[in-house]
């Protein structure tokens, strides 16, 4: 796997129908299109592919920005082809990024993601070493992407601190876990219907919103986007549930700090009061 800078409008129509595929657009209104690479990229935005031969297996792409005064960049983009995804392509990926960042003297990196999308949140606060303070609403309205049509896109705001003593010794650690045990083990907020699900799917039988303990666990359920497309009514109930869990307690001082994932395609997330 060769991991480069993408610079050249041939390029960018790779990536344009790489975007395609991965989130399913059919009229890539909500795509990254040719002239906003084309500007951005001059003004110090960082575009990097991933080759496995002649093909491009993903990218990564981020715009200059700035966060209280300071230089940062935005990643707006990060996919990779579903051939690919077990290669370790996405984290190859950010490590480039990152490189490429520090050498433009930028230390700060930040990005959204869906909180209910398990395997993006294990790769950034686990694998990468970001952290989350900040929940969005409904961030970019309604979505075209199969991906994400018929619900909110709430978001977290990851922000990857690229030269802090927590993003080292998760990229030290590879792709080994960084903490022993499971993250049931502290406080929890949310209960899981076990006993009564909804065809595949746990329900949210209710969470608890009173807690005041240091460091708290709240689960969230497996395979999210498979679960909007079969059950999207249970899906939208999940969002709404999420929404008031990680707005509330990120609202009164938490962060999310870890996340561990539980085999089944969900997982755990830590979250620490500041």
């Amino acid at each position: 796997m060769i991991i480069r800078r993408l610079r050249s409008v041939p390029e960018f129509q790779e990536v344009l129908a790489l975007e395609a595929e991965v989130w399913g657009y059919t009229d890539l209104a909500d795509a990254v299109g040719i002239p906003m690479f084309v500007a951005t990229l001059k003004r110090g935005g960082i575009l990097l592919g991933a080759y496995d031969g002649a093909r491009l297996a993903g990218f990564v792409y981020s715009m200059a920005a700035v966060k209280d005064g300071r230089p940062a960049q935005w990643s707006h983009m990060l996919a990779v082809r579903p051939a690919c995804r077990a290669a370790g392509v996405a984290r190859a990926l950010k490590l480039e990024q990152r490189r490429a960042c520090l050498a433009q003297n930028v230390d700060l990196v930040e990005w959204s993601f869906d909180p209910l999308a398990a395997v993006n949140a294990h790769l950034n606060l686990r694998r990468l070493g970001a952290t989350v303070r900040e929940y969005a609403e409904d961030l970019y309205g309604a979505s075209d992407s199969p991906l994400h049509r018929g619900a909110p896109t709430d978001r977290f705001i990851a922000e990857w601190r690229l030269r802090s003593p927590r993003v080292e010794t998760a990229l030290a650690a590879g792709s080994g876990p960084r903490r022993d045990g499971a993250l049931q083990a502290f406080p929890g907020v949310v209960r899981v219907n076990a006993t009564e699900p909804r065809g595949a799917w746990q329900a949210c039988a209710g969470w608890d919103m009173s807690r005041g303990d240091d460091e708290l666990a709240v689960a969230v359920p497996g395979r999210y986007q498979e679960m909007l497309a079969s059950e999207p009514a249970l899906a939208r109930e999940w969002r709404a549930a999420s929404r008031e869990m990680f707005a509330g307690y990120l609202g009164r001082g938490y962060q999310a700090v870890d996340f561990a994932a539980d085999g089944v395609g969900g997982g755990t997330y830590l979250l620490r009061r500041a």
